[in-house]
């Protein structure tokens, strides 16, 4: 009884964000039902005829599907990859660094656009990578032809990729250098008497004693294999490149908004969540089958 009155206000702190998300995040889920119907707005979720699975049918026989599919896929996945090796590396970089002001200047450099929004990062892209931007000229200063970067698609992935990497390296940075700073240095100092270089203690010290949260971040992004990123892609993608960059959020923005099929929008959007929320379980399994992450 004493516990209770004591938590009581905590609980009752939790009311405001509790309300917020009941109808903010699982109000809407209401409007899945219209992944089983022929939706119109005029006639609402109780009057519109229902349809069973035909607007899935629908959806996986368009033409783009797979491709969109496996757009988001393949995005997501290079995004995960370079998204922990880039961190990892420059984390190790940084920590060689013994000049203290010079390696907090680094962090913090580096940190920085991990707080910019994609519309301003849009803006800097596309005025960087136009044909009259500055890549483009010192391509032209060589002597070889502008390339149409933003316009291509065989360009733009590894524009997306890249950019993503760089505008989020420094918050995987940050938790890998408090990794490195749990490591018992006195093992630095006995390799060093052992006579093991940096290269050395880098293999046989650090990277096991960062093992954990390697794995631990490893494991937990793959629950976002089919979230490619739909602020950034939004921003920067264009019809000429929907080949290579349109992914299931900017399908079912456009096939929603655009072409007001909201059934088929739906259908498409549950069956992303349906795998998501698969790939999320497994990847938190996976997080405490290797690295014994608990999320209560």
């Amino acid at each position: 009884m004493k516990r209770t009155a004591t938590e009581l206000p905590l609980h009752l702190m939790l009311i405001p964000g509790v309300i917020v998300t009941l109808i903010y995040a699982y109000g809407p889920m209401a409007g899945i039902v219209m992944a089983f119907q022929k939706f119109r707005p005029t006639l609402g979720f109780l009057k519109s005829e229902w349809i069973g699975f035909e607007n899935f049918y629908y959806v996986f026989h368009l033409p783009d599907t797979i491709q969109v599919i496996w757009n988001t896929f393949f995005i997501a996945l290079l995004k995960v990859i370079f998204g922990l090796i880039v961190p990892l590396a420059l984390a190790l970089l940084v920590n060689e660094v013994r000049k203290t002001w010079f390696q907090r200047t680094m962090q913090t450099s580096v940190f920085l656009p991990f707080f910019l929004s994609w519309t301003v990062l849009g803006g800097v892209l596309f005025e960087i990578f136009s044909l009259k931007g500055p890549v483009n000229g010192l391509i032209e200063a060589f002597g070889a032809e502008p390339i149409m970067f933003m316009g291509s698609n065989g360009w733009f992935r590894t524009i997306l990729v890249s950019s993503d990497v760089w505008k989020g390296m420094g918050y995987n940075m940050i938790i890998f250098l408090a990794a490195i700073t749990s490591i018992n240095p006195n093992l630095y100092e006995a390799a060093e008497v052992d006579g093991a270089g940096k290269w050395k203690q880098m293999l046989h010290i650090t990277l096991p004693g960062m093992a954990p949260i390697i794995i631990l971040l490893t494991t937990l992004s793959l629950g976002g294999l089919l979230n490619a990123g739909f602020e950034q892609i939004l921003i920067l993608y264009h019809p000429l490149v929907y080949q290579s960059s349109d992914v299931i959020d900017t399908f079912v923005y456009r096939m929603g908004i655009f072409d007001q099929q909201y059934g088929p929008a739906a259908a498409i959007g549950l069956f992303k969540s349906v795998v998501s929320t698969v790939l999320v379980g497994v990847s938190y399994w996976m997080a405490f089958r290797f690295s014994d992450y608990r999320i209560f």
